[in-house]
């Protein structure tokens, strides 16, 4: 199976660099609806048989035009939402975001058992992120789909990809960006493991850029 991890389009709350991570959420700006449609025909050819996206606003409005074009409707995995920032959720000074980007750093690490404070720990987000991916997975095996396109978040879609694809480490997705609406390209299954194939267009394996000074999701204090 082919897997595109695919970060929601430009929101207000990135504008602000705020730790935005409730339910729904903010909806898409101006600029975030343009990046939606043009994803959309970034990925025209990539023979995509569904398309999955977080319960949260921005990544269901950047996965519509996706869905659209290929004849399709925009299912819905709760799963896939963005990190929690529990008590630091609306909050864009140095302080909470390095606290935040710090225990999603200790999960990368192996330290899963480092709670965000008042949210979830790291073996939460994987138990749902990975029950996420599954359930689109077996949606998109029913629809007989070889390519299957997630629409998720910046944090959250580091993180799932640095502790489960199996030529990612720790410090490649905490070093390398994900704009909004970037794409990472993966393949294999669950069972099988999963191996990178591109990040926002760079082969993985052949000499990627290093994007220096960003958070796990892709610009310095913008992690949601």
């Amino acid at each position: 199976m082919r897997l595109l991890l695919v970060r929601h389009g430009q929101s207000p709350s990135n504008v602000h660099h705020l730790l935005d991570t409730a339910v729904p959420g903010p909806s898409l700006t101006d600029l975030g609806r343009e990046q939606a449609r043009a994803v959309a025909q970034l990925l025209a050819d990539e023979g995509i048989g569904l398309v999955a996206a977080s319960s949260q606003a921005r990544a269901q409005e950047t996965a519509a035009p996706l869905a659209a074009a290929r004849g399709l409707e925009v299912r819905v995995e709760d799963g896939l939402r963005e990190i929690a920032a529990g008590e630091n959720e609306m909050r864009g000074d140095d302080r909470a975001v390095e606290q935040y980007l710090g225990v999603v750093a200790a999960w990368l690490h192996g330290d899963l058992h480092v709670p965000q404070p008042g949210a979830e720990d790291g073996h939460a987000f994987l138990a749902r992120y990975d029950a996420a991916i599954a359930s689109a997975l077996a949606a998109a095996d029913r629809a007989g789909a070889s390519a299957l396109a997630v629409v998720s978040h910046g944090a959250a879609i580091r993180t799932w990809a640095g502790l489960r694809v199996e030529n990612l480490t720790a410090d490649f997705v905490i070093t390398h960006g994900l704009q909004n609406t970037g794409v990472v390209v993966l393949e294999g299954t669950p069972e099988q493991g999963w191996r990178a194939l591109t990040w926002v267009g760079d082969v993985v394996d052949a000499g990627e850029a290093r994007v220096d000074g960003t958070g796990p999701a892709g610009e310095p204090g913008s992690v949601s």
